[in-house]
């Protein structure tokens, strides 16, 4: 283990010195690359700019030894200065200078190749430019400062106009230079003023930024010649790191951040107006070329290691190889051995897995004779859910129909024969209804086929309440509509809130619009159920509501059946509908009848969903689809069915 661990040491120390000889090594390749590319493009760039200037220096001479130039500063006269005008406009053109204008001894400025533009050089002074005062002491004037008219930046060439001994005024020359450092921001190039303030940027940012700290007297000479324009002069955050074998060239890294990324500054005077320009080459590419480089010799000495570990684990396997074969030959004697005694094994158990598959059989016979007497038991439990269900179904029309007949005798032996024939009227039509809810239960236990039947809910909702009618005098009572741009969900809607808007209605007008799809028996049924199931809840308040809203929208129809009772205990709540749960007595009912209206709910593609009301009592929504104008029709019921509603 030791020894091991020694050899691990050993190639670990071997791969560091490997990895940092590769890394100096690249490291030294890629900054002396980079180096020559760089200097290059200094010099090259330096070279372009300084020739630039001493060109249009020689231009500058030109316009201020031109005739018309003299006559003008020294006249005044208009037409002079008019041919000042003209004569700088065509020169700037023909140069493609920025401006060309001409001084007066006192600092005013008589003519100006901008002299017809709003933004023109007439009439402003500049006696505090240093470009002037050097031209009136017979120097070369220049300058690079923001333009205190156009406030556009500019280099200022200025030559002295002299008339004979005499200087009468300066004439001056401005490019624009902003297109010298281009754009390209991967490496920025710069040029700064003797102060050591950037004037010229590839980098936008760094425009108007010192490389060094500004001496006091310095900065208040940049202010007092508004050279830029009053620019708040910032120190660039330049960070040496490491200094090369020049003075003009150092590793330097730009921003106040330690992430902030690394160049190869190389520094370059301009020939004439002492300027200095500065390239700034990224070393990211050398960094990342020696990580490589590294990165590659380090997985090539990794690898040589494995190849190495590996030639000595084959060698080992070989001799392992050798010796296992040789235990082989031993351990096939006893597998033998082994396979012979595993045989009568498999021979008995062969014989106990045949006795369990007849026992399993017969199991399963025996399994399929309990599951065909269970399927006979669910249809006999099924009969006798559709007994119960024709029970509470036809209870409360027999209780109709003994009020009507009761009636009829009692007008009959009044001798009013007109409204006992209503009653008899009325006694034909349950007993016709009883009839179609007799085939109708049979929905309960088989889902029923999908109908396109449709009905009007006021006839419904009139015919459902004139069976409950002896019931519903004992309750306050009140039919009342509203329309809605669409109905909130009935399961999430805050019943909080006191439903609002609604209206009272007459049911004993005609509402034809109002058309659900719905059989008119079946929603006649499942109302009168919602109906009796909350006049039974009643029947122990002190004070019984019961009220049957409407709320329309343009897709489906919402009936809301609210009653002020206790309301839903929540262990109800989740079975409400599930047949044969009831909370009444056994003498009350079956449980049957929500489990109806919901079903009659789901087969006419609507929803039943029962909630309690957050001021007391309990609400059922039953939401059914409106019919369309083609499906209308269908409600409007035959002779017989008019007959008997």
């Amino acid at each position: 283990m030791t020894r091991r661990l020694i050899v691990i040491l050993a190639l670990a120390a071997a791969l560091l010195a490997v990895c940092a000889a590769t890394w100096r090594i690249a490291w030294a390749r890629g900054i002396d690359l980079l180096r020559q590319q760089a200097t290059t493009r200094a010099e090259r760039t330096a070279s372009s700019l300084g020739d630039t200037l001493e060109r249009y220096e020689s231009l500058s001479y030109l316009v201020a030894s031109h005739p018309v130039v003299a006559e003008a500063l020294e006249s005044g006269s208009p037409d002079a200065l008019a041919r000042a005008d003209r004569y700088l406009a065509d020169a700037n053109a023909h140069a493609h200078a920025d401006v060309s204008y001409i001084i007066r001894a006192d600092g005013l400025c008589m003519a100006a190749s901008n002299w017809d533009r709003p933004d023109s050089f007439v009439g402003s002074q500049y006696r505090f430019r240093p470009y002037f005062i050097d031209a009136m002491q017979t120097r070369v004037g220049r300058f690079f400062g923001i333009g205190t008219v156009s406030g556009v930046p500019g280099y200022y060439i200025s030559q002295p106009v002299r008339r004979g001994d005499r200087i009468v005024g300066v004439a001056v020359l401005k490019l624009n230079l902003e297109w010298f450092p281009g754009t390209d921001a991967n490496e920025p190039v710069l040029v700064a003023d003797k102060h050591g303030v950037i004037f010229l940027s590839s980098v936008p940012a760094w425009k108007y930024r010192a490389v060094r700290d500004l001496p006091r007297d310095v900065a208040e000479s940049i202010e007092k010649t508004r050279q830029y324009a009053g620019a708040s002069i910032l120190k660039l955050p330049i960070t040496p790191v490491r200094a090369l074998d020049t003075p003009d060239l150092h590793i330097v890294r730009v921003g106040g951040r330690t992430t902030s990324p690394y160049y190869l500054l190389i520094e370059r005077p301009v020939r004439a107006p002492g300027w200095t320009l500065m390239t700034l080459a990224p070393v990211e590419s050398v960094v990342d070329d020696a990580r490589n480089a590294t990165a590659a010799v380090g997985f090539g000495f990794i690898s040589l290691c494995l190849l190495a570990f590996y030639w000595r684990m084959r060698l080992a396997r070989a001799r392992e190889r050798e010796s296992g074969r040789a235990a082989l030959q031993r351990a096939y004697a006893e597998l033998n051995q082994r396979v012979e005694a595993r045989t009568a094994d498999l021979s008995a158990a062969n014989e106990q897995l045949l006795t369990e598959v007849a026992e399993r059989t017969r199991a399963e016979n025996e399994l399929r004779a309990a599951h065909a007497e269970l399927l006979q038991t669910s249809k006999l439990a099924a009969l006798g859910q559709m007994a119960a269900g024709i029970t509470h179904e036809l209870n409360q029309p027999l209780a109709a129909l003994r009020t009507f007949s009761d009636n009829t005798r009692v007008l009959i032996e009044r001798g009013e024969l007109g409204a006992a024939r209503d009653n008899l009227e009325a006694i034909g039509a349950l007993t016709e209804r009883m009839g179609k809810i007799t085939n109708q239960l049979k929905l309960f236990v088989g889902r029923a086929q999908p109908s396109n039947a449709c009905c009007q809910i006021a006839r419904a909702l009139r015919n459902a309440l004139q069976v409950l009618q002896d019931r519903l005098r004992r309750v306050s009572f009140e039919v009342r509509m509203r329309e809605v741009a669409r109905l909130p969900d009935a399961q999430t809607q805050d019943s909080a809130a006191e439903p609002g808007g609604y209206e009272p209605i007459d049911l004993r007008a005609e509402y034809p619009a109002l058309i659900v799809h719905c059989d008119s028996l079946r929603l006649e049924q499942a109302l009168i159920n919602l109906i009796g199931n909350a006049l039974d809840v009643l029947e122990s308040v002190a004070d019984p509501r019961l009220s049957i809203d409407l709320d329309i929208s343009d897709e489906a129809l919402a009936i809301t059946v609210r009653d002020n009772g206790p309301g839903i205990s929540p262990e109800a709540l989740p079975r409400l509908f599930e047949p044969f749960f009831t909370t009444k007595a056994a003498s009350q009912g079956l449980g049957l009848g929500l489990a109806i209206a919901s079903s009659i709910a789901r087969d006419c593609g609507g929803t039943l969903i029962a909630r309690n009301e957050s001021a007391g009592g309990a609400a059922f929504v039953l939401t059914l689809r409106r019919a369309t104008a083609l499906s209308q029709a269908a409600w409007l019921p035959s002779d017989d069915e008019a007959s008997s509603s």
